[in-house]
């Protein structure tokens, strides 16, 4: 992968959180009710969740 590759897939990863603060919310949710986990680590997992999800999103429609 060159640099310029991975630059443009970051830059495409910011517009792909508006699709995808739902699917960490959803995680996270969940997370709290089965594993009852507490707030710091819910918001954690929000977080990484969306930036995966939106990291993933945006590498899918650069290279599809």
């Amino acid at each position: 992968m060159y640099m310029h590759d991975l630059i443009i897939i970051l830059v495409m990863t910011f517009p792909m959180f508006l699709f995808s603060i739902y699917p960490g919310i959803v995680v996270s949710e969940y997370l709290e009710k089965k594993y009852g986990i507490d707030e710091s680590k819910k918001r954690t997992v929000m977080v990484g969740v969306t930036f995966l999800f939106a990291l993933t999103v945006s590498t899918l429609l650069y290279y599809a």
